[in-house]
């Protein structure tokens, strides 16, 4: 079978990690538009993109989006730039209010509720834990925000009821035909990362949708070669794992990219440039 082009996305920051964890993670609108052009450089076609405040706490101030916005176009004019809504304890008004005034080309769109946690074993106790609630009623909100706006949903399933969440808001024509999955591993409440539960994930997802793996862990280099060989898609960055498969730990985001792209050659894919990557997504670039 001759697979399409694999489109790599880069996840540079996340919400749940410090500097104290991996010092490169970029924090400011200024250096996360430098960690995005380092992502576009080594080969990443879309970004994906937490807000933080400058101290490197989580930050759901429309203002900030907006600034990071023009400071990752400022480098890398045509990047598909994917935007986040998820977190716990905030209203679902308070994690959309930023897409109408940014209008990212993505945004991610969790499929269901869960517990979300870090559990410490060399500890044996819970480093952070807590209910991340995405209901229907909620998701409904979501997609129809994302629809209104013209940005492509990225449906985010953490286990494999998450990917059938998808199917009533299908059936009622709510997804775009271009809304995508990312099949998440290696968060504690949802699905384990392993190659047999990647595998079935896969095979859960509807035929010819497209389709990402997002692995939580240094396992994360082992799956996503897996991911790859079966025709699908891949993301890395410092959200994701801080580390290269060689063990050391990555000084930026385009480190991790450039492993990605290795990898993905090793196995034999080709790498979508952004413009091949919109074209396959349905994704224009917005004026």
């Amino acid at each position: 079978m001759i697979y399409k082009k694999l489109i790599l996305s880069a996840a540079l920051t996340g919400a749940a990690t410090n500097r104290t964890h991996c010092p490169d993670i970029p924090y400011t609108p200024k250096e996360l538009g430098l960690e995005a052009k380092r992502a576009v450089d080594a080969g990443a076609a879309i970004v994906h993109i937490h807000a933080r405040e400058d101290n490197g706490m989580p930050s759901w101030r429309t203002e900030v989006f907006q600034e990071i916005s023009e400071e990752v176009r400022k480098h890398s004019k045509d990047v598909i730039i994917n935007y986040s809504t998820g977190a716990i304890g905030l209203s679902i008004e308070d994690r959309l209010k930023h897409l109408p005034a940014t209008k990212p080309d993505m945004a991610a769109f969790n499929m269901g509720s869960m517990n979300y946690a870090i559990f410490s074993k060399r500890a044996k106790q819970f480093i952070w834990n807590g209910v991340f609630e995405n209901s229907f009623d909620d998701m409904i909100k979501v997609v129809e925000t994302m629809n209104e706006n013209n940005i492509c949903p990225e449906m985010e399933c953490f286990d494999t009821g998450h990917i059938r969440n998808a199917e009533p808001l299908r059936e009622m024509g709510l997804l775009p035909d271009n809304a995508s999955y990312s099949l998440v591993m290696g968060v504690l409440g949802g699905i384990d990362a392993t190659a047999e539960n990647l595998i079935h994930q896969i095979k859960q997802v509807p035929e010819g949708a497209f389709w990402q793996s997002i692995v939580i862990s240094r396992k994360q280099w082992q799956l996503s070669a897996i991911a790859a060989a079966m025709g699908g898609n891949f993301r890395v960055g410092l959200e994701d794992n801080f580390y290269l498969p060689n063990g050391d730990m990555a000084k930026s985001n385009g480190e991790l990219v450039d492993a990605g792209m290795t990898l993905a050659k090793s196995v034999g894919r080709e790498v979508a440039t952004i413009e091949e990557a919109r074209a396959m997504l349905n994704i224009p670039l917005k004026q």
